[in-house]
């Protein structure tokens, strides 16, 4: 133990936030790009275009293709999925369920025919968003290292508020002029303090809404480790039915989802059916979110042969059911509108900017005065930093640019996309294990930047309708390609400022006066 309590916090700061900081970048930079997961994804599909709002009728015309669809191409699957075309995505989007050990289906139907929808191949948003609380591994794994690198997240701003003697007057303190080690330290506590708020909610829920995952006893001693029934009695889903064994004839889904789109206000979202080929299938019509912090799906259930009403979700949700669903709902940001999603998402990048100084405050911290030797953990510390810090949102963009530049009938494009990101991430990894710490910090920064500015030209260039060319097209392409030409310009100033400091320490020499001060030799930081 340290000699005083802050003494105390300040090393379990140090060291909690170093341990999992890498991951912790990952998780902020991509979990603050899925605030904008839809728009994101409609961007990576520019053949999609939108459309004004289609009647009940035709909604329910389009959910009828989608089952013809299923029935030829996915008769043995478990479970399937219809989303109805919307303005922003005027597709049918069908997904199901195999046998264990069989990959998922995926495809998109023209509404208006039942064919597929010549739309080029990709995760987008979703891709990114899957990442930021299963790291692209094997979902249990996956969740499981994130949510204990979100608990030592806790630990570590709990630690930094107690650390603080003057943690709001850190808010209006940055002194970049000073030594480089203030200024790290300035700029990460600004951009902690400044949205710390938003860091202890979004950290808290974080962990809340997979609390069911880390602490399954509960579920286990009430209902023998069946979640489904937990949910079920919570209202949150409709009961489970067990397959009959006995084949039987799902109903006409049009009558159905007509009914179901006149027993609610909200707009439809998805129809799920259960073990379509079984006589115990059910149909699930699922709802978008009523409007609030509470984020739950209002639903109502059908027996798929015939068609009868079993049971809907309630809309009085219990005490302990409503508190999980608004957890979910201040995490995810539903509810929010233009401005405190934008809001949300700027709070998100002060997250990332908070744990990324924070990891090069402790490298600088330790650096090796001149004619020392670093040792190996700090060179390690460093490479890390880079392959992170600047890695991941080169990975991004090299993702969004894969998008632009592979051929759209590419077989297996998607997952292309996928190992283009994957393939910037390595690259910029093994830069700073070939170059000087500084130069890779500087050609790293570079490289994010040069990215960012390709994929906006590979945007301009093949779009026929963007907007920059006057054709007029969707306005979400040059907003994107504007906030991609904004990161371009601030790593491109980050690279910038890092070349200098590495120039000013190859060029310093120490300065000795005739009969004054002690020798002095600049450094960078």
């Amino acid at each position: 133990m340290r000699a005083t309590l802050r003494q105390s916090m300040a090393w379990l700061h140090t060291w909690s936030g170093l341990v999992v900081g890498w991951v912790l970048f990952a998780v902020f930079v991509t979990g603050t790009a899925s605030y904008y997961r839809p728009e994101i994804t409609r961007w990576m599909q520019p053949e999609l275009g939108t459309r004004t709002a289609l009647p009940p009728a035709a909604v329910a015309a389009s959910v009828e293709r989608g089952v013809a669809y299923l029935q030829t191409h996915a008769g043995a699957a478990r479970g399937w999925f219809i989303t109805p075309p919307r303005p922003d995505k005027p597709v049918v989007e069908l997904f199901w369920r195999n046998a264990p050990g069989v990959p998922p289906g995926h495809v998109l139907l023209d509404p208006e025919t039942g064919t597929p929808a010549p739309v080029r191949d990709t995760r987008g948003g979703d891709f990114l968003y899957q990442f930021h609380f299963e790291l692209h591994l094997a979902p249990l794994w996956g969740r499981w290292i994130v949510g204990f690198c979100a608990m030592i997240m806790l630990v570590a701003l709990i630690s930094g508020i107690v650390t603080h003697r003057r943690i709001f007057a850190d808010v209006f303190t940055f002194r970049r002029d000073k030594a480089a080690r203030r200024g790290w330290l300035d700029a990460h506590n600004v951009t902690g303090v400044l949205a710390l708020p938003f860091h202890l909610m979004i950290t808290y829920t974080g962990l809340a809404i997979l609390a069911l995952m880390y602490m399954p006893w509960g579920v286990t001693a009430a209902y023998n480790g069946d979640t489904q029934a937990l949910f079920a009695e919570s209202g949150q889903v409709p009961r489970l039915r067990p397959p009959a064994g006995r084949p039987g004839t799902l109903a006409p889904l049009g009558p159905l989802v007509l009914r179901a789109v006149a027993a609610r206000p909200e707009t439809l979202e998805r129809i799920a059916i259960r073990n379509p080929k079984d006589a115990h299938a059910t149909v699930i019509a699922l709802f978008e979110a009523p409007h609030g912090l509470a984020h739950a799906h209002p639903q109502i259930a059908f027996d798929g042969p015939s068609g009868a009403f079993l049971e809907g979700s309630a809309d009085a949700l219990k005490p302990a059911t409503r508190t999980f669903a608004t957890l979910v709902g201040l995490h995810e940001a539903h509810f929010a509108g233009p401005a405190l999603r934008l809001l949300f998402f700027l709070s998100g990048l002060m997250g990332c900017a908070m744990v990324a100084t924070g990891l090069v405050l402790w490298s600088v911290a330790r650096l090796p005065k001149p004619g020392d030797r670093a040792f190996p953990g700090l060179r390690l510390v460093q490479a890390l930093n880079v392959g992170t810090v600047a890695g991941l949102p080169a990975a991004v963009a090299a993702y969004f640019l894969a998008n632009r530049l592979l051929a759209v009938d590419l077989a297996g494009r998607a997952e292309w996309e996928i190992r283009a990101f994957f393939g910037a991430w390595i690259l910029t990894a093994l830069l700073p294990l070939v170059r000087p710490p500084r130069r890779a910090w500087c050609e790293g920064l570079a490289a994010v930047a040069i990215l960012c500015v390709l994929v906006v030209a590979a945007d301009i260039l093949t779009l026929p309708r963007h907007p920059v060319r006057g054709t007029g097209g969707d306005m979400l392409f040059a907003w994107f390609d504007g906030a991609m030409l904004i990161f371009a310009a601030l790593f491109a100033v980050a690279a910038r400022k890092v070349g200098r400091y590495e120039a000013l320490a190859r060029g310093a020499r120490p300065v000795t006066a005739s009969a004054g001060p002690t020798p002095v030799r600049i450094r960078g930081p």
